[in-house]
């Protein structure tokens, strides 16, 4: 089969690999869409932390937010899962310790993250292997354009989820990228008052369009009280903004991840009492994104720029935008395309 291979910084190639065969527990998917990420992106350039940590080495397959449909399963699953529509989880873990044991597998210390760590092959390929264990089933109005924005609308949930909005609520979410603006999207079906706060013009535009009226730059947010301040940028002097502008006794979420350590004051924190809550994977919102996406409460649909094949892969995470792209800051792989 036909795959993308990232084989050092900035370097890759599309090649002809094995396909791959069903261990006893595991599925193989026939991959419809993948999302590409930021977490992609950072492999490309070579920044990402797995890297230099020893979770994730070169040559790799990336892709770990996709749709498909199962072509074949290994010894002891159902055969009835051939031919069912699908998503997966990104995180696999052991499935025998602590963490695992009490449902937070997607910490779990020896985890393997779908075309991210532990050298489980990742989505950017015509099939996949994954544990059956890690399906979730699409009913027929999840498309797969929708299923590949599972796990990234999964991340977001638990976002807006952590930051127990109300009806009526004002959040503030700091960074309107694909993850930013799907905790957006969360927090107005929750009923919140959401304003967005981001760098560019366009980016600004964009959310506008979404719908999303209240737009702002750092220099020109209005001093309100917010409710929640989800900080989903990968700037390193946000976290600490948020935890300022944040009403007493709020939340703050941190979902973003900069490139180096950020600083807050805990004396503001515990001043304030403020909730502050990290959000790491989309494991335990998974199936809730599902319903909401197939309830229509949230349509994250217009996030897509662009679909391309593998041979343009190699473009997109060294920035490039495609001829004819949207405005959404998400670009989509269909590896039947080439």
């Amino acid at each position: 089969m036909r795959a993308f291979v990232l084989t050092a910084p900035g370097k890759y190639r599309v090649q002809e690999v094995p396909a791959p065969v069903p261990a006893p527990g595991e599925v193989v998917v026939d991959v419809e869409r993948v999302g590409v990420c930021g977490t992609d992106m950072e492999f490309f350039t070579g920044a990402m932390a797995y890297l230099h940590q020893g979770h994730s080495a070169y040559p790799m397959r990336l892709g770990h937010e996709w749709a498909g449909r199962v072509a074949a399963v290994g010894h002891g699953v159902d055969p009835g899962w051939i031919d069912r529509r699908v998503m997966g989880d990104t995180m696999l873990g052991c499935g025998a310790c602590r963490r695992c044991r009490r449902g937070n597998q997607h910490v779990c210390e020896k985890r393997q993250e779908v075309g991210i760590r532990g050298e489980r092959a990742g989505a950017l390929a015509e099939q996949l292997a994954v544990p059956v264990s890690s399906l979730h089933v699409l009913p027929d109005s999840v498309d797969a354009v929708l299923g590949a924005l599972v796990e990234p609308g999964g991340n977001a949930l638990r976002a807006s989820r952590a930051a127990e909005l109300r009806p009526g609520d004002r959040a503030l979410v700091l960074g309107p990228g694909t993850i930013g603006l799907l905790v957006a999207m969360f927090a107005r079906a929750a009923g919140a008052e959401v304003h967005l706060m981001g760098v560019t013009d366009n980016s600004l535009a964009f959310a506008r369009e979404l719908g999303f009226e209240h737009t702002w730059r750092q220099d020109t947010v209005p001093d309100l009280p917010y409710d929640a301040v989800v900080d989903a940028s990968n700037a390193v002097h946000l976290p600490d903004l948020a935890l300022q502008l944040v009403e007493p006794a709020g939340h703050v979420v941190y979902i973003g991840l900069a490139g180096e350590p950020s600083r807050v004051d805990t004396r503001a924190l515990v001043l304030g009492d403020v909730t502050a809550v990290g959000v790491l994977s989309a494991s335990p919102g998974l199936d809730a994104t599902i319903r909401a996406y197939a309830e229509g409460s949230v349509d994250p649909r217009p996030l897509v720029a662009a679909t391309v094949g593998l041979d343009q892969v190699g473009a997109v995470l060294a920035g490039e935008r495609p001829v004819g792209a949207g405005p959404g800051p998400k670009f989509h792989v269909d590896p039947r395309l080439g």
